[in-house]
């Protein structure tokens, strides 16, 4: 956020092979500089996503409801001293994410089940407080994959390579390295995401760009979702 002003990103997606992807990541790596937060040029992303009694983020993935939103807490490389809770609101084909960073106390009692109605400056944090209590919002699957991220100034561009996207339901042992996760049997398929402010730099996007590759709908959260069974 920019003051007042909401920020809201383009974002736009395209499924590929393990070969192309490997393909489009070193034509990026030319144009475009490896996330100096990625050790190894890659880190490993859990969340835990939580939806409502009538799953209305499920079903409003499948229907493509606008504006929508969608709650998760986030860690990365099985890293408990910073858990982030976002919340990721897409509206008009744009993507705004906020985030507060949470303790393991506070996780443990979200898992539970506990409400936590002691509010202070984490307006992020005291927002989902107000909906848990008022939609019922429970963890509803768990969502891991490794992340190979590029940035670039111009246009603020992030661009992420997502592989071996993979699914759990065991929420009590989420920060547990031995976590036991199902693969994600989309055809094999890998993700890159190219996330932009205002314009995409023409050497962004031809970088990207393999002959057949189209953009489409992807969302890791669904299709774990939906393969882990709706309850």
């Amino acid at each position: 956020m920019e003051g007042n002003i909401e920020v809201y990103r383009h974002e736009i997606k395209y499924i590929c092979s393990e070969a192309e992807l490997e393909q489009i990541r070193i034509r990026v790596s030319t144009v475009a500089d490896p996330d100096k937060h990625a050790n190894g040029g890659y880190y490993v992303i859990r969340s835990l996503y939580f939806d409502d009694y009538y799953n209305s983020s499920y079903y409003g993935n499948e229907s493509g409801v606008d504006p929508r939103e969608k709650w998760r807490i986030r860690i990365y490389n099985n890293d408990d001293s910073r858990i982030l809770l976002e919340c990721k609101r897409k509206e008009r084909g744009k993507i705004n994410k906020k985030s507060d960073e949470i303790t393991k106390k506070e996780f443990e009692d979200i898992i539970a089940g506990k409400l936590l109605l002691d509010f202070d400056d984490r307006k992020v944090f005291n927002r989902f407080k107000l909906i848990r209590s008022t939609r019922l919002i429970e963890p509803a699957v768990i969502v891991q994959y490794v992340r190979y991220p590029f940035v670039c100034k111009e246009g603020n561009v992030r661009i992420t390579m997502d592989c071996n996207i993979s699914s759990s339901k065991d929420y009590n042992n989420f920060f547990s390295k031995e976590l036991s996760l199902r693969p994600l049997q989309e055809g094999k398929k890998q993700l890159l995401e190219v996330k932009y402010d205002e314009f995409l730099p023409d050497e962004i996007f031809k970088a990207v760009q393999l002959k057949n590759m189209r953009q489409q709908t992807f969302s890791k959260y669904y299709l774990c979702r939906k393969m882990e069974g709706m309850v």
